[in-house]
């Protein structure tokens, strides 16, 4: 008889200074203009809402939400490379739409590139719409890119 093994369960957490390095290795790894440390830790100083999500004390995912009156804004979403294909965006996504709704905000606004198809579909999914766009907004290869402007009322 084959033992099954249990998969650890996934905890949320608040985002910590000491979670940054990490942070930042996984930012690093995913975009080609990645946060730095100054900016995650400037974010968890002025009071944002910072989150992180993992098994067995590793962070998968983490994001940065503001809020504040009556609105809230995405700021930063983003899966470890390896845990991508596992729901784990949506579940985060989801937690940070919680978080926002507990600030009592109204709507959450967020910019995602034109060209991130997989965030523009989970976005859509998850009952954002375009409300317009930022020009230039997203540092590119070849200059600047656009920014979709999205929003869900909660």
């Amino acid at each position: 008889m084959s033992a099954i093994l249990k998969e650890p369960a996934l905890e949320f957490r608040p985002m910590q200074d000491v979670d940054l390095p990490e942070i930042v290795e996984i930012e690093r790894q995913s975009y080609p203009h990645p946060w730095t440390q100054i900016i995650f830790g400037d974010c968890l100083h002025a009071g944002y809402s910072g989150w992180v999500c993992g098994r067995s004390g590793m962070i998968e995912a983490y994001g940065i939400l503001s809020a504040a009156a009556g609105e809230a804004h995405l700021l930063n979403i983003c899966v470890r490379k390896e845990s991508r294909q596992q729901g784990l965006g949506r579940k985060m996504l989801r937690h940070l739409v919680a978080i926002a709704r507990r600030h009592d905000t109204e709507m959450i606004f967020l910019e995602v590139r034109p060209s991130n198809a997989a965030a523009r579909a989970l976005y859509e999914d998850e009952g954002f719409n375009e409300l317009g766009n930022r020009r230039d907004y997203y540092p590119a290869g070849d200059g600047r890119e656009d920014a979709l402007i999205l929003a869900r009322t909660l």
